[in-house]
């Protein structure tokens, strides 16, 4: 009978944090989105998103647009366009990035494109390698506002310090998600923080 009730017990125990542990980690990215702590830095990453050929998609756009804005507002010197290529493309989401930028008041030389990355762990594992060059630590990213918790807990376990700042415009800006998109980055989330961190060596952290 014992034995029954502390099997009991700790099935319990493990349905309860099956329940807590996404509801936490859902908050933590709502909370990220919603309260956003943009901070002046040495560069602004722009984190890529489609294109067409050249003609960044409307999510791309708006990261573009936040991008310029807090460029011209004086939070940062620079900007980092990341963002590989489709099989087929003829150009990179960084490289379209940076000639958008370029055709809409900023520098050329103020802005590096960095053509890799099809997914947020690499985008953010090439804009660090970058970053170490230029002995740099901190960082704006400029991205969806349910996507910056998880970009920028990447960023700081390879050594970064950085902060969000999430779109005001296009479909991902958070007068037009919906629960779906933060229901898919809570899992993101997670599944980076359980089984992605795996992958980071001390070796890759910024100034070590």
């Amino acid at each position: 009978m014992f034995g029954f009730r502390l099997i009991r017990r700790v099935l319990s125990a493990l349905i309860l944090l099956a329940l807590v542990i996404p509801l936490f980690a859902l908050g933590k990215v709502w909370v990220a989105a919603h309260n956003p702590q943009t901070r002046k830095a040495e560069a602004i990453v722009v984190l890529g998103a489609a294109q067409f050929d050249g003609r960044p998609s409307g999510a791309l756009l708006a990261r573009l647009v936040e991008a310029r804005r807090i460029y011209r507002l004086g939070f940062a010197p620079s900007i980092i366009t990341v963002g590989g290529g489709a099989p087929g493309d003829r150009t990179t989401e960084a490289e379209s990035a940076k000639f958008w930028l370029e055709n809409h008041g900023v520098p050329k030389n103020r802005i590096i494109a960095i053509a890799k990355g099809r997914d947020t762990l690499v985008s953010t594992h090439a804009y660090i390698a970058e970053m170490k060059r230029q002995k740099i630590h901190s960082v704006i990213i400029v991205t969806d506002p349910y996507h910056c918790l998880r970009a920028m807990t990447m960023a700081t376990d390879l050594g970064a310090k950085p902060s969000c700042s999430p779109v005001r415009t296009g479909a991902n800006s958070l007068a037009n998600s919906d629960l779906h998109y933060l229901i898919r980055e809570t899992g993101a989330y997670l599944s980076y923080v359980t089984l992605g961190r795996r992958g980071i060596h001390l070796s890759d952290h910024l100034g070590r």
